[in-house]
C-alpha cells in the first residue's frame, strides 16, 4: 500500500518463543503425512509386533492360559531374554526403513523443487532449525514404533517380575534407548540428505534401500575378492547389528544379534570400527544438507 495513506500497522499479537517456532514445521508435515491413507494403514500394522510381544510377556508369567490351549510345552521355549528384545528392536528397526524411505524423500525436495526454501529462511527461522524441524518429523514416528514400544515391553516385564529382574536386567533397557535412537538418527540424516540432493522423490527411496542392499553386497564381494571381513563396514546392517549386541550384552556376547541384522561371529568387525563408520554416514549426511538448505541457490 501507499506510504503516504499512513494506514500500515505493524503485527502487535502474540509472538511465538522463539525456542518453538521449529514446531510449525512438523505441524503441517504431519498432517500432510496424515491424509495418506496408505501411511496410515502401515503405521498402525507397526504396533502390531509389539502388541504380540506383550501377549507373549503375559502368557509367560501365566501358566493357566498356557495350559487352557494346551500348550505346556510352549512354555519352556519362551524366554524372556535380551535375545527377545533384540529380536523386538531389529523388526521394528526394519520397518522403520521403510517408513523413512516412503516419507523422507517428501520432507525437503518439494521446498528445493518450487524455491520455496528461501520463503522459511527469509522468516524468523535459522537453517539449523528448519533441519530440526524436518528431522523431528521421522524422529517422532519412528521413536513412537522403536524404543518407546520397547521400553514399555520392558517395564512390562518388569512388572511381572519384579524389581529384582529390573536391576539384573537394565542393560537391556539401556540398549533399547541408545539402540534405537542411533538407528532412527542414523535414517533420518540419510533420508533428509538424499531429499535434499535427489529432487525425484521415487529415485530418492529408491536411494535409501540402495544403500542398505547394494551396498552390502559390494562389502561381500570385497570380502570375497580380498580375503578379509573389512568389507562389512559397507554393509550398515552388520554394523548396527554389531553395536546392538555390545549394547545388549557387552564384550562377551552370546547371540548373533537382532532380527534382519544378525551377525555371525566370524562377520564381526571390532565394535569401535562400527561405531567409527556409523559417525561417518551421519557427518556426511550433515555436510550434504547444508551444502544444500541455503536461501539463495548459486548456479555457475
Amino acid at each position: 500500500m501507499a506510504v503516504y495513506k499512513k494506514i500500515y500497522r505493524p503485527y502487535a499479537g502474540p509472538l511465538t518463543p522463539g525456542w518453538r517456532r521449529f514446531l510449525t514445521i512438523p505441524r503441517y508435515a504431519l498432517e500432510d503425512l496424515h491424509r495418506s491413507r496408505f501411511l496410515t494403514i502401515f503405521y498402525i500394522a507397526t504396533f502390531v509386533y509389539p502388541l504380540i510381544a506383550a501377549i507373549i510377556i503375559y502368557l509367560e508369567h501365566d501358566l493357566s492360559a498356557l495350559r487352557a490351549f494346551n500348550a505346556d510345552r510352549i512354555a519352556n521355549l519362551i524366554h524372556i531374554d535380551s535375545s527377545f528384545f533384540l529380536s523386538f528392536l531389529g523388526w521394528q528397526s526394519m520397518l522403520a526403513l521403510f517408513l523413512a524411505a516412503f516419507i523422507g524423500p517428501g520432507l525437503i525436495s518439494p521446498d528445493l523443487s518450487n524455491n520455496a526454501l528461501s520463503l522459511y529462511l527469509a522468516r524468523p527461522f535459522s537453517r539449523s532449525e528448519y533441519v530440526v524441524g524436518k528431522l523431528s518429523v521421522v524422529l517422532l514416528l519412528m521413536s513412537l514404533m522403536t524404543w518407546v514400544p520397547g521400553l514399555l515391553l520392558f517395564g512390562y516385564q518388569a512388572y511381572l517380575e519384579g524389581g529384582q529382574w529390573m536391576a539384573g536386567n537394565s542393560r537391556i533397557a539401556t540398549g533399547l534407548f541408545l539402540g534405537a535412537w542411533i538407528w532412527i538418527l542414523l535414517l533420518a540424516l540419510l533420508a533428509l540428505a538424499l531429499s535434499a540432493w535427489v529432487k525425484w522423490k521415487p529415485a530418492a527411496g529408491a536411494l535409501m534401500f540402495g544403500l542398505f542392499f547394494v551396498a552390502s553386497g559390494f562389502g561381500a564381494a570385497i570380502n570375497n575378492v580380498q580375503d578379509t571381513k573389512w568389507g562389512y563396514l559397507l554393509n550398515i546392517s552388520n554394523l548396527m547389528g554389531s553395536i546392538w549386541v555390545e549394547l545388549f550384552e557387552g564384550g562377551d556376547p552370546t547371540s548373533t544379534g537382532a532380527a534382519f541384522f544378525r551377525v555371525a561371529p566370524g562377520q564381526r568387525l571390532p565394535v569401535w570400527s562400527c561405531w567409527a563408520a556409523v559417525l561417518t554416514l551421519c557427518a556426511v549426511s550433515l555436510w550434504m544438507l547444508a551444502r544444500k538448505i541455503r536461501g539463495v541457490e548459486v548456479v555457475h
